[in-house]
């Protein structure tokens, strides 16, 4: 089985696990996806809301009332909102980053960056590297608020800012500049397709064990609380 089987087969089985009782939270492109959908709906009701209200208004105010036409008239107003509405985005997305820029961004700001810019890219790459895309998405998103407290010329900011604002951005970009009918045609032994998808499996392990390291610390100082605890107050409630 090739590297890409192995990624579509973990892409079928997260799906399993998300679509089963008590699974794992989805990731945060699926998120982000639900949040855009509920912000058109709510957008779509209030607009629904509006048109209701003014055709009531306009009932109260003229003296023959709206008629059969007014109701045809408001009906119409509201599907043509809901269908408006429905086309509309949901929010208006900045234009990502340039990968020149995520060279230099302020570390803290760096995962967010990061994550913006690939997503841009996720439609371009096959479908275990999306997979694999959102994966690094949840990984940046654990990794963000941990940078508060790193030095920013720090050797663990250096090697946070390598991988995730030049090698990151670098091996897509390389991917990407490979003409499309060749990312399937395998050369020395593997295609373009499977090296993006090893590639983005290591970026993901390594973006993940930067994470805790970053959480060591925090780690053990609850370790070392919790036997405080354990210590200081089982044998008091035992007793």
């Amino acid at each position: 089985m090739s590297e890409v089987d192995d990624a579509i087969a973990a892409a079928r089985a997260s799906w399993a696990r998300i679509s089963e009782p008590g699974a794992a939270p989805l990731p945060r492109s699926s998120v982000r996806s639900r949040a855009a959908a509920g912000r058109r709906l709510k957008r779509i009701g209030m607009a629904a809301v509006a048109i209701l209200i003014a055709g009531l208004v306009a009932g109260l105010v003229l003296p023959s009332g709206i008629g059969i036409m007014g109701f045809f008239l408001i009906l119409c107003a509201m599907v043509a909102a809901t269908v408006l509405l429905s086309v509309w985005p949901a929010t208006t997305e900045r234009a990502p980053p340039p990968p020149d820029k995520l060279r230099t961004v302020d570390i803290k700001a760096l995962p967010a960056q990061t994550e913006r810019w690939l997503n841009a890219q996720r439609m371009m790459l096959p479908a275990p590297a999306q997979h694999l895309v959102d994966r690094i998405g949840d990984r940046l998103g654990t990794l963000s608020p941990q940078l508060a407290r790193v030095e920013p010329e720090g050797e663990a900011a250096q090697d946070i800012r390598r991988l995730v604002g030049e090698q990151l951005p670098a091996f897509v970009g390389d991917y990407a500049r490979v003409p499309e009918p060749l990312r399937r045609t395998e050369r020395n032994g593997r295609t373009p397709d499977a090296a993006l998808v090893d590639g983005l499996a290591l970026i993901e392990r390594e973006i993940a064990g930067m994470t805790e390291r970053l959480a060591q610390g925090d780690l053990d100082s609850l370790q070392t609380r919790s036997r405080y605890l354990e210590l200081k107050y089982k044998g008091d409630s035992e007793g």
